[in-house]
């Protein structure tokens, strides 16, 4: 019998390790007393479509040169978009996709008063003194400085449309009235309270939602490269019902979903162009 060597078991063991591990990683199940039920399945029909998605970037297995986000403008006058999101959360976003494409990102929390000193004097159009706070510290070896910006946030479209069969109900009502006979003003009176009660409404509104990215040389504060995209967000509602039974739905996906779709798009660029 062929016996194993140290590095064939050592292997072995390595890849039960993993396999223990990815079986054991958490799993949760939804609390709700709806669960398995069918608004449970349409609303999580609905939800998986806005999860996150890692993108596998063109050349994420060639390393890329160290990079700090900084925030970048918010330039949308959508009151419901301010009041969600500041450039912070964009950069946060920026920086998590950076480093999925294999950029070695230089987080804004470990830099200290001195980036915060390097954004007011780019801000300020002061280059000299922008190039003095990038040749401190942690920041000595950046090559690139990166910024995203909110272009556009508008409603663009919007559509609905309905159905209230009251109208007809009452109609069929008084054809079965007129039609001469008990029966038929008894049908007519069923009928028309069941035609009577159907109703259904849809309505839908699309976003566009701009971004704009901006590479600043680390060294010379000059810019180096920009782009722009776009990406639509669409929210709509069903709603319908008949002899008293009703049903609803709505969902899309939300800004955040939205704007982390478009930090993949401009890393995906980035990475493709620029690495």
């Amino acid at each position: 019998m062929k016996r194993s060597s140290p590095s064939q078991v050592a292997l072995g063991l390595a890849v039960a390790t993993c396999a223990t591990l990815a079986l054991a990683q958490p799993r949760y199940e939804s609390a709700a007393p709806t669960a398995g039920g069918k608004t449970s399945q349409q609303a999580n029909s609905t939800a998986d479509k806005t999860l996150y998605q890692s993108i596998d970037y063109v050349n994420k297995n060639k390393p890329g040169p160290q990079v700090i986000v900084i925030p970048g403008e918010i330039k949308s006058s959508n009151a419901t978009f301010l009041q969600k999101f500041t450039a912070n959360n964009i950069a946060d976003f920026g920086e998590l996709e950076l480093s999925n494409a294999n950029f070695k990102v230089l987080e804004r929390s470990n830099l200290g008063p001195v980036l915060r000193e390097f954004e007011i004097a780019y801000n300020l159009g002061d280059p000299q003194a922008a190039r003095k706070y990038l040749g401190m510290g942690k920041m000595k070896t950046t090559k690139y400085v990166v910024k995203f910006d909110i272009l556009k946030t508008e409603q663009v479209a919007a559509a609905q449309q309905s159905f209230d069969g009251g109208t007809l109900g009452q109609m069929a009502g008084l054809l079965g009235a007129f039609s001469g006979s008990r029966g038929g003003a008894m049908a007519g009176a069923v009928g028309g309270t069941a035609v009577g009660s159907v109703h259904s409404g849809e309505s839908t509104s699309v976003w566009v939602i701009g971004m704009r990215y901006k590479i600043i040389n680390a060294e010379t504060t000059e810019q180096l490269a920009q782009g722009y995209t776009e990406e639509k967000m669409e929210v709509g509602a069903t709603s319908g019902g008949a002899l008293g039974v009703n049903n609803s739905q709505q969902g899309g996906a939300g800004l955040d979903t939205m704007v982390q779709r478009l930090i993949q798009k401009s890393v995906w660029e980035i990475d493709s162009k620029y690495k």
